[in-house]
């Protein structure tokens, strides 16, 4: 489902009042709004240069792909949230290929990549806001990365029980098994052979589709060195 933005995107634009009025004529009539139901793939890699990503509500997860198949979660985004990685095509040298996925039924406003490229070649506010935006998204990929090396999978499960808590605000939460081996980039057997050692050590308690936080003090300490 598609429609023009209306003017509520200058309020998500952090750099709109350094626009010139015509900059800002230009966002609102080529600027469009899209909703994307719970599972539905937003962007597909390198391939598809969708353009500069705003998300107005929902959640979008942001992951690569490995050699074997496997989804690795690099970043979330939520209400406010901007990606510039679905328009790598106007990015010299930048070959990432980043998919993103809707978590839940997400509202977002993309603008179109020849809209987006001549911002930054006419305004220096946007330019700057670009490369710190750009840093941050790499410094959240190179982190993950890290963590994927560098920690255990009972840690890393464990951070994301806590993440999914937060993310919802409850201590029960829908989460299956793929999904969870999904965003770790891991086998669905070894999450479910560490879901079911949580649960056996009172940490959690496992139902069809659904995990519950029974302690989330040792939880968070497990998980405490792979949370930012």
């Amino acid at each position: 489902m598609e429609n023009h933005a209306e003017n509520k995107i200058e309020a998500y634009l952090p750099f709109w009042e350094s626009l010139t009025e015509p900059q800002k004529a230009k966002i609102r009539s080529e600027a469009v709004q899209k909703t994307a139901g719970k599972g539905e793939i937003v962007h597909r890699g390198s391939g598809d240069c969708l353009g500069f990503l705003i998300v107005k509500s929902g959640q979008l997860r942001a992951y690569v792909v490995s050699e074997e198949g496997k989804e690795i979660t690099v970043y979330r985004m939520f209400e406010r949230d901007m990606c510039l990685l679905a328009a790598s095509c106007i990015f010299r040298n930048i070959d990432f290929e980043i998919w993103m996925e809707a978590r839940e039924e997400t509202t977002y406003w993309v603008i179109p990549p020849v809209v987006y490229q001549e911002l930054m070649d006419t305004s220096l506010p946007v330019m700057k806001y670009t490369n710190d935006l750009m840093a941050e998204r790499f410094s959240d990929v190179m982190w993950t990365m890290e963590q994927i090396l560098g920690k255990s999978v009972d840690k890393r499960l464990a951070a994301l029980l806590i993440e999914e808590a937060q993310n919802t605000g409850e201590e029960e939460f829908s989460l299956t098994h793929d999904r969870a081996a999904r965003e770790l980039g891991t086998a669905r057997e070894v999450v479910t052979r560490m879901l079911r050692y949580f649960q056996q050590e009172g940490l959690v308690l496992l139902s069809r589709g659904k995990v519950r936080i029974l302690d989330r003090d040792r939880l968070y300490a497990l998980a405490e060195e792979s949370l930012r």
